[in-house]
This record gives C-alpha cells, sequence and structure tokens, in this order.
C-alpha cells in the first residue's frame, strides 16, 4: 500500500508561515521597497522583535536591508530579493490550494 500523500500544509515554508515574519512579507511583497520606520507602525512591532524577524528573513536570502542617509537622518530600506517572492507566490499558492479545498 503507498504512502500516504502528505497534507499541503506539512509543505508550507516554516519561515514564512510564522505569523509576524507572513505579515512583514505581505507588506514587502506589495511594494518596491519600505523603510523600517514604515514596518514598524504597519505591523505595531517593536524596534528590537521587528530587527529579530527581519535578520532571519534576510539570513534566507529572503529581503534585503540597504543602510543609507535621507538628508542627514538614517534610513533602513528593506526589499523582498527574487529568491524571497519566489518563496511567497509558493507559499500563497499553496495555501490558496488549501483553503479552495475546504468545503463551503
Amino acid at each position: 500500500m503507498p504512502a500516504p500523500e502528505p497534507h499541503p500544509l506539512a509543505d508550507l515554508d516554516p519561515l514564512i508561515h510564522a505569523p509576524a515574519r507572513l505579515m512583514i512579507l505581505t507588506y514587502l511583497y506589495a511594494v518596491e521597497s519600505a523603510d523600517y520606520v514604515f514596518l514598524m507602525r504597519m505591523t505595531g512591532f517593536t524596534w528590537g522583535n521587528l530587527a529579530t524577524h527581519l535578520g532571519k528573513l534576510e539570513e534566507a536570502g529572503y529581503v534585503t536591508l540597504e543602510k543609507r542617509f535621507n538628508g542627514k537622518k538614517p534610513q533602513t530600506l528593506l526589499r523582498m530579493t527574487e529568491t524571497g517572492r519566489a518563496a511567497f507566490r509558493a507559499y500563497k499558492k499553496a495555501m490558496q490550494q488549501v483553503l479552495d479545498d475546504l468545503p463551503e
């Protein structure tokens, strides 16, 4: 007897599936770039909490951080990488399939 196929949720990227990182990536997916302060305001995360989650996403190659100055003020710009966009699209497709398969 063949082994049953794994549930679609079993294959979801756990890095993206964490609610905080999913929220961050959802915002970054919709824009070309966003600054740190914008993400803090939109998510309600503290500086440290946001930094921790962004560090994990950066380590995975899903986002890049660019530090620069806007006039004399330091600014951190965040961008989703192509790797991050591809992973997010795969995550979105898998979640959509799970939701579509549910009975009405």
